[in-house]
């Protein structure tokens, strides 16, 4: 799964905070297969990512230390406070490199694109950044992901953009679809539609309510 999924998107409603468990579960895996891991979000996500981190047995004073992890609120900002994808991009291939120069197998970032984007709803910034995204997950195999999308606080278009820019979209910590709606950045975008959007999001739901029955203690 790992070679056909290191780009996905999560497409979620409700609470932000229903997410950090399987984010948790996904960020001790990746440390112990060797990955620097990187999690961007606002204050109080960050803070309880540490809880649920202590809660699975992760040591996120010493991960810390080491920089093994890195939880971080500081937004991606160009100097008059819009979203900057260029560099958020390039802080992004810094930070694979110092990975890999420090010895690691890789770099694993996850980010919430609400709190990326804060106030700014601009589509054409978050359409330019993602095929950005794709284009450098395709140049470096050792740089990984996940894309969080809040159904609650996001216009529904970002939502189509998530769908037309993620090649696999993220259902839980064990489990990743394809997605049928990508469109390879060489490409030009396709339009998907509502009635796609929703029979889409529908199955997703789906998905995760079934996973989630799956994981219950019987």
């Amino acid at each position: 799964m790992e070679a056909e999924c290191r780009h996905q998107c999560l497409i979620y409603e409700g609470a932000p905070s229903n997410q950090l468990s399987a984010l948790a579960i996904m960020i001790q895996r990746k440390l112990n297969e060797g990955h620097r891991c990187l999690y961007l979000n606002s204050r109080p996500m960050v803070a309880g990512m540490r809880s649920y981190l202590s809660a699975i047995g992760v040591d996120v004073v010493y991960e810390i230390a080491k920089a093994r992890l890195i939880l971080s609120s500081e937004p991606a900002t160009s100097p008059d406070g819009s979203f900057d994808a260029d560099l958020m991009l390039n802080k992004l291939e810094d930070a694979l490199d110092q990975a890999l120069a420090d010895g690691y197998t890789g770099l694993w970032a996850t980010g919430d694109m609400t709190w990326e984007f804060g106030a700014e709803k601009n589509l054409e910034k978050l359409v330019e950044y993602e095929r950005g995204l794709e284009i450098l997950m395709q140049k470096w195999k050792s740089l990984s992901g996940v894309c969080q999308y809040h159904r609650d606080t996001l216009p529904r278009e970002a939502t189509k953009a998530a769908l037309v820019t993620h090649q696999n979209i993220f259902v839980n910590e064990t489990l990743a679809c394809i997605n049928p709606h990508y469109s390879p950045p060489e490409q030009p975008s396709r339009q998907v539609t509502d009635p796609e959007l929703d029979k889409m999001l529908v199955s997703l739901w789906q998905l995760q309510k079934l996973s989630s029955k799956a994981g219950e203690p019987v």
